[in-house]
């Protein structure tokens, strides 16, 4: 018996994982618990799980609180109990959002369930009031309190002995206590934290003290026993059919399919047929046709509104999701095996990853929520844990450190100053709150459309996005039988799709990016890729990828999807990256380890690319069917949260090597090589649908360079900041012009090869102004004089400023500080005019002004300062010297091994640890031509030499090059001196 268990999912509060609940539980003789988080169910099946697997009898329930105040412990009779209490939480969680409340308040009385049972803490609710399903808990400390009262009381009592934490673990719970509420731990109040003696307590200890009341200990058995908490966890969870029974769903399915048929393959496709077959085959006898056909229907939805999206990850294996439209990756041109995605032994469900833009993916979750059943769709929950810098941040508050001297434990761990009794204090608790749960959070993609109500499972979360959100996340989801939906969002599909409208309004061309494959054998796409000129394109802009890209030379599909794998961390650590680089410019010096490599992966050099690629070699090398071999990737790839029950496929691939008279050796350092690698790469398929969207950029590109950038500023960029994709249309030919009010809108726009910013641009610029000030002009027509813009748009005093000072009013042709006494006279506070609309121009004469002097660097500066980089100019025109260097960046190649020097303008740094745990970085800068040069900073030379941010670096180094892609190994390098603002001398 024990009726109240909080895990460490009673959110800052608990210390105990399931795990050591189970423990606990067996090391004190219980076999019968309760798991009663505060609040949430997060962990209650997860526990269920557990305690079956330990032969425990585990029952569900939930506490409910009001901040500190404990008001009753819900405990479900049965499985239809546990919904009830997950809809009496989830409606309370949806209350506070619809009323826009920060907490959920709960009543003070439990209402009625006719499938739980509520017991409430001693003295909370008069016996009298009970219901028949409510009870009053005694704690073993209030059990003198009740030594008197009439036997009809006890009647009524059961035993209360919560467990919170360990019994060394007080302490802790007080710390996370006072991380809650955001106070230091001598601020805490005893209504805050849980009593200390709420740890297990032996059973026979605990029955000993409840030896006088022998009522309750019979109570709380009758309670306990007439509970039961069953699950069925093999059982698929999703939304059953999506006609309304199998037989339709197979049939439309079909249908469907056929019709995709047609268009991706001929009639005549004998291979892409059989493969069809065999894929519907499986679909239907693991019933997943209704799946496949939800997904089909958020995709044609989509292109219904014509978004654009990708499908990718696993789900692009499968051709008759290639058929359905769902993924434009052909898997049998690629020779990608169903088995990846779905197989007969898979034993967690599988799901498709759609990429909408970052603007649309809002209307999709709108239409899945509004098409598919209320209570029975939701987002896929997460939790955030204390991680690194945030637990030392946190505890460093609770005690009271100031700002410094938390930064300080943060960045120099080892300082001497650091070693006192409080960090001391700090860090003996740092590895216990290591990845220790925090908050509940949502999924990055998931959606959950379930059979039943989703309260069958937990309870429902209602964050700021207001959609119901899961109390658990993907591993439990998946270990309970659903199969998500990922729905996700990304800027490089915005880029894509406003390139073609800003590229129909600018040229009156339309164009289309579907069937990509057309892209592919383009020469002029190709000498784009070659030359790594890629900024902008969703994927292949890094400056990591752009050196690969350089490297390989590479200029066609094949590589392009094999860079997307290799870039990855298991590939490049492994020094499998530089190998394949090598092999890929000389096959002829490949050394297969085994024939079987050269037979399964000869494409890729006998280097395992893919996580793919573990499934052949373990197929074809050891032996293991494709379902076998795909669990075996999953093992590897840490996918199961428990490896135990996997050990057989081991054992069957080692049995099969030595059966074959393959040397031990070479088996063994061949699973090393597939367990090092299978954690960090792509699925091929993965990559070949990241490298379709590379090349749908590139045409873009390519064909359209100033419409293309145009459409990356409008989508708020990629990797880089503004000013790289300024430039990018710079060189493409562009002429770059501040915001205007005559000629700009919200965002950026193009007339011709006139690039004109937007008031979005403007750092401080109100968003409300931003749009008024087009909106009038296309009602009333272009604005004629200062005042006259005043007039129509009621701009403040405050954005009149900036949008002079951004030079955006120079259509009046007067000066801006001439303007700006203007703005000062038309709005001055002194002036009753500010305090309303001016209804009428201005009859009264302009006073004289003497000649104003200003500079150009005056200008330099307002753009700086308002948009965040110089746009009329760069940041050379600011340099004190006129020095740019030995070298510019389209030359380096011819100084290879020579030391130089370099100005460069930063533009982004990359930080990375040697095997030496040492700090190094790389950077990227542009020239004065405004093209990419990159720079390696080792250990020695950045210690001496940091780079310290944004700013003119005079660079010297040796000139490197490493598969014909240069670099600069930086001997020495700081920032230049830059000119003044004239306004500050």
């Amino acid at each position: 018996m024990m009726l109240n268990l909080h895990s460490y999912y009673s959110l800052r509060f608990g210390t105990l994982s399931l795990e050591n609940l189970i423990e606990g539980m067996l090391a004190n003789g219980y076999d019968t618990a309760v798991l009663t988080d505060i609040n949430n169910s997060t962990g209650s099946l997860d526990f269920l799980c557990l305690g079956m697997k330990s032969g425990l009898n585990i029952l569900a329930g939930m506490e409910f609180r009001n901040e500190d105040q404990l008001l009753y412990i819900g405990i479900a009779k049965n499985n239809e109990g546990f919904r009830q209490l997950n809809e009496f939480m989830t409606a309370a969680n949806r209350e506070r959002a619809e009323a826009g409340r920060d907490k959920t308040i709960l009543t003070i009385e439990a209402p009625y369930m006719d499938q739980v049972y509520f017991v409430y803490p001693y003295r909370s609710k008069s016996i009298s009031a009970l219901r028949e399903n409510e009870f009053i808990g005694i704690r073993p400390s209030e059990l003198n309190l009740i030594r008197l009262e009439p036997a009809s009381n006890l009647e009524r009592y059961v035993i209360l002995a919560p467990v919170t934490f360990q019994p060394g673990d007080y302490k802790f719970h007080c710390q996370l206590r006072a991380i809650n509420h955001n106070l230091l731990f001598s601020q805490l109040e005893p209504r805050m934290v849980a009593a200390k003696n709420e740890v297990f307590i032996p059973k026979v200890k605990l029955l000993e003290l409840y030896r006088d009341f022998p009522t309750l200990i019979r109570n709380t058995n009758k309670l306990l026993g007439s509970c039961s908490f069953d699950f069925d966890f093999k059982t698929i969870k999703n939304k059953q059919t999506f006609t309304g029974n199998r037989t339709n769903d197979r049939q439309l399915l079909h249908k469907y399919t056929l019709d995709g048929f047609m268009r991706r393959y001929s009639r005549a496709d004998k291979v892409a047929a059989d493969r069809i077959k065999r894929e519907l085959e499986i679909i239907e006898n693991l019933n997943f046709s209704s799946y496949f056909l939800i997904t089909d229907d958020i995709c044609r939805y989509a292109r219904g509104k014509d978004y654009h999206y990708v499908g990718r990850g696993s789900g692009a294996n499968s051709a008759v999701a290639y058929c359905l439209g769902i993924t434009d990756v052909d898997p049998i041109e690629l020779n990608l095996p169903f088995e990846r995605f779905l197989n007969p032994k898979r034993q967690s469900p599988p799901d498709f990853d759609i990429d909408f833009s970052w603007n649309e993916r809002d209307d999709i979750y709108d239409y899945i929520f509004n098409r598919y059943q209320t209570g029975n769709t939701a987002l896929m929950g997460a939790m955030s844990t204390f991680r690194n810098r945030s637990i030392l941040r946190e505890l460093g508050k609770v005690y009271g450190l100031p700002k410094a001297e938390i930064d300080r434990l943060v960045h120099e761990p080892e300082h001497m100053l650091n070693r006192n009794e409080v960090t001391n204090t700090i860090l003996s608790v740092y590895n216990r709150m290591a990845d220790f749960p925090n908050q509940r959070t949502i999924h990055a993609s998931g959606v959950l459309i379930s059979e039943l109500p989703l309260t069958s499972y937990c309870a429902l979360d209602y964050p700021p996005k207001g959609l119901p959100t899961m109390q658990f996340d993907m591993y439990t989801a998946e270990a309970i039988g659903f199969e998500k939906f990922d729905i996700l969002s990304q800027r490089g599909i915005g880029h894509i799709k406003d390139c073609r409208e800003i590229v129909k309004q600018n040229r009156g061309i339309t164009i289309d990016t579907s069937n990509p494959k057309r892209f592919f054998k383009d020469p002029k796409i190709a000498d784009q890729l070659r030359s790594s000129n890629t900024i902008g394109c969703f994927y292949i802009e890094s400056p990591a990828m752009r050196q690969l890209i350089m490297k390989l030379r590479c200029d066609d599909y094949l590589t392009l999807v094999a860079a997307s794998s290799i870039i990855r961390p298991g590939v490049a650590s492994s020094g499998m990256m530089a190998e394949f680089i090598k092999r890929h410019h000389d096959p002829s010096k490949v050394v297969y380890p085994h024939p079987v490599f050269k037979e399964q992966l000869e494409e890729t050099y006998g280097v395992m690319v893919y996580q793919e690629d573990v499934m052949k070699i373990g197929n074809a090398y050891g032996g293991l069917d494709m379902a076998d071999a795909d669990v075996l990737r999953r093992m590897m790839s840490g996918k199961y949260r428990s490896k135990d029950h996997l050990i057989e496929i081991e054992d069957k691939f080692f049995s099969h090597c030595k059966k074959m008279g393959y040397p031990e050796t070479t088996s063994r350092e061949i699973w090393r090589q597939m367990e090092s690698f299978a954690g960090y790469s792509f699925n091929k398929a993965h990559s070949a649908s990241f490298a379709v969207e590379s090349y749908q950029s590139l045409f873009l590109k390519t064909y359209y360079p100033q419409e293309f950038m145009v459409a990356v500023l409008n989508n708020y960029g990629g990797f880089y900041n503004p000013k790289v994709y300024v430039n990018e249309a710079k060189r493409a030919g562009a002429t770059i012009n501040l915001p205007c009010v005559n000629k700009s809108v919200y965002n950026t726009t193009i007339y011709g090869s006139d690039i004109f910013l937007g008031f979005d641009a403007l750092q401080n610029m109100n968003a409300e102004i931003a749009y008024r000030i087009p909106e009038e002009r296309k009602a009333n027509g272009e604005y004629k004089s200062l005042e006259n813009f005043v007039l129509r748009t009621g701009v403040t005093l405050e954005h009149l400023i900036i949008l002079i000072r951004v030079g955006a009013l120079r259509f009046i042709g007067q000066g801006k500080k001439e303007l700006l006494w203007e703005a000062h006279m038309l709005l001055s506070k002194d002036k009753k005019a500010d305090t309303g609309p001016i209804l009428f121009e201005s009859t009264n004469r302009k006073p004289v002004l003497p000649k104003l002097v200003t500079s150009v660097l005056e200008d330099y500066y307002d753009e700086i300062e308002l948009i965040g980089f110089i746009v009329s100019g760069s940041m050379f025109d600011l340099a004190k010297s006129d020095y740019r260097g030995d070298a510019k960046a389209a030359d380096l190649i011819n100084h290879v091994g020579k030391t130089i020097r370099m100005v460069g303008d930063f533009v982004v740094e990359k930080y990375v640890r040697t095997k030496n745990d040492k700090l190094m970085k790389f950077g990227t800068f542009l020239d004065v031509n405004g093209e990419f040069f990159d720079t390696v900073h080792f250990p020695p030379s950045l210690a001496a030499y940091p780079l310290r941010g944004a700013g003119l670096y005079l660079i010297e180094g040796r000139v490197v090059v490493e598969f014909g892609c240069p670099a600069i190994d930086v001997i020495r390098c700081a920032k230049m001196p830059i000119k003044p603002d004239p306004r500050s001398i």
